[in-house]
């Protein structure tokens, strides 16, 4: 049975994307966390994908750094726009804050940017549903996540 990770992750694929944390090369992407602690290794080759960040690696569900990768690729949709309200966001800050409790960090993070809810969440659920319809297979790589710089 596949795993899917929480629905708010997607939002931290966003940041990375609009932060330019992202460094896609041919079989291998380069992702680095919002506050600039990690760097994560995500591989693909055809639909297989492995990351050392800790949800893929622990948990075994395609953390926010794959999924910044599959938007990238064009394999997930990617709305911009929205990307952009994101922006500078420290997922690692807000995230320990509210006790890894991800939908009251998102929510946190959306009410004090002033970005309009309903609109984000009817985008997040528009691109976890295209998620859940991906035939890739997400494996634990072989590098342990890193540890903070």
């Amino acid at each position: 049975m596949k795993k899917f990770p929480p629905i708010e992750k997607i939002l931290e694929a966003y940041t990375a994307i609009a932060d330019g944390h992202v460094n896609l090369e041919n079989d291998q992407a380069l992702v680095t966390s919002s506050n600039e602690a990690k760097t994560y290794t995500v591989t693909f080759h055809d639909n297989t994908y492995t990351s050392n960040d800790n949800a893929s690696y622990w948990q075994g569900y395609l953390g926010y750094p794959g999924i910044a990768v599959l938007m990238l690729q064009g394999k997930l949709p990617y709305n911009k726009e929205l990307a952009q309200q994101f922006a500078g966001v420290d997922w690692n800050k807000i995230n320990q804050e509210y006790k890894r409790n991800y939908a009251q960090a998102a929510d946190a993070v959306m009410t004090a940017k002033g970005i309009d809810k309903k609109k984000a969440e009817t985008e997040l659920h528009h691109v976890y549903d295209a998620l859940k319809q991906l035939p890739i297979i997400v494996k634990r790589g072989s590098l342990r996540p890193p540890k903070a710089n």
